[in-house]
């Protein structure tokens, strides 16, 4: 996998995850919540990994954070200022954890303590890593909940978590991350269960946090409309295991894996004619005992016999731009609705319409 790695003049590496794999045990048999993930996260990027539920995402993250419980197999380096965070001790972990690398849970109230103030946890997280007095982690608290725009934060560090609203929440969970200008920040699904508006807010406080650290970031997520405004670079799972990466532009343009195409197909598009949504047929596999062969090919109506017999592994496809398909070069200039519902095309559409564009009749709607 290329992933940038030798490009002259590219930014410098934070983080660095190779050969990543994550097993958990079950009744049924291993479970490979992570099959292999290899990424490199350089400074001031924003990385976005996007997937359906189960595909790896999270756990991946939470394996960076050295957050998964005993029972997890973990193999493969995930190295950052020159260590390798799979080898080190817990206690080695606190001193880089909440410092030089933050976390941004999923949803605020499993982070914030309801017994104590917002001032009170944000004070906590800066009085932990740093020397300063009480008075000082306070003033350092109502600043960054300025600086995430919280309305009246002289008042509102005192406040208890379940007096301000989810995304005001959600904020104060990141002036947390924030507090003592980590070097990277991993935001878990920040904006589910918000609503537009609030998440607008919640996106605009996470690019405050970047600008305002010069952190790079990981973003994880499954909107891929959150991705196009944020990321630099995305990176698509699908069954523990990264199935396309590239830049915003390639992924969201040039898609070379189905999977990618069938995600986009599902998010309302402002910049084409047609409004038509396309889902991706059938579910994700089970990460026990999983068969030879693609894990799409259940679902993917491009499937030959090949794919069938081997697992596709992650080739170049374009400049920065990796795709794990056996027909990946099929797949270039497809819309979703071409591949997972051709009878639309041409039920809808007239021979030689271009991908995407409006049936007959419905121009101008």
């Amino acid at each position: 996998m290329t992933d940038q790695q030798n490009t002259p003049g590219a930014p410098e590496a934070v983080l660095t995850v190779s050969g990543l794999t994550v097993t958990f045990p079950s009744a049924d048999g291993p479970v490979r919540a992570v099959r292999g993930v290899d990424y490199t996260l350089r400074r001031g990027e924003v990385l976005g990994i996007v997937g359906e539920s189960g595909s790896g995402k999270s756990v991946t993250s939470l394996a960076v954070m050295g957050l998964l419980p005993p029972t997890a197999k973990i193999t493969g380096s995930i190295e950052f200022d020159g260590r390798d965070l799979v080898t080190l001790s817990e206690n080695q972990l606190n001193t880089i954890r909440g410092e030089r690398i933050a976390m941004i849970f999923q949803d605020p109230m499993t982070s914030l303590n309801p017994v104590y103030t917002v001032g009170y946890q944000i004070a906590e997280a800066v009085l932990a890593h740093r020397d300063v007095s009480k008075a000082q982690a306070r003033e350092r608290a109502v600043e960054l909940l300025r600086t995430v725009r919280i309305p009246n934060p002289e008042q509102r560090v005192d406040s208890y978590p379940h007096e301000l609203s989810g995304g005001m929440r959600q904020r104060v969970v990141i002036a947390i991350a924030m507090a003592n200008d980590p070097d990277v920040i991993i935001a878990d699904e920040p904006t589910t269960a918000l609503d537009v508006t609030v998440q607008a807010q919640v996106l605009d406080a996470l690019r405050v946090a970047q600008q305002e650290t010069g952190a790079a970031m990981v973003l994880i997520t499954h909107d891929l409309g959150v991705i196009a405004g944020q990321a630099d670079r995305v990176l698509v799972m699908y069954a523990g295991k990264p199935v396309e990466i590239g830049s915003v532009d390639e992924i969201f343009y040039e898609p070379r894996m189905p999977y990618t195409v069938g995600l986009l197909g599902s998010l309302p598009r402002l910049d084409r004619s047609s409004s038509r949504l396309t889902p991706i047929p059938g579910s994700p596999p089970s990460v026990v005992n999983m068969p030879p062969g693609c894990p799409f090919t259940p679902r993917c109506p491009l499937a030959g016999e090949v794919c069938g017999e081997s697992e596709p592994e992650l080739v170049e496809v374009g400049p920065s731009h990796e795709a794990a398909c056996h027909h990946s070069s099929q797949v270039a200039g497809l819309a979703a609705h071409e591949i997972f519902d051709p009878a639309a095309v041409t039920d809808a559409e007239p021979a030689g319409a271009p991908a995407g564009a409006a049936p007959s009749g419905e121009a101008g709607r």
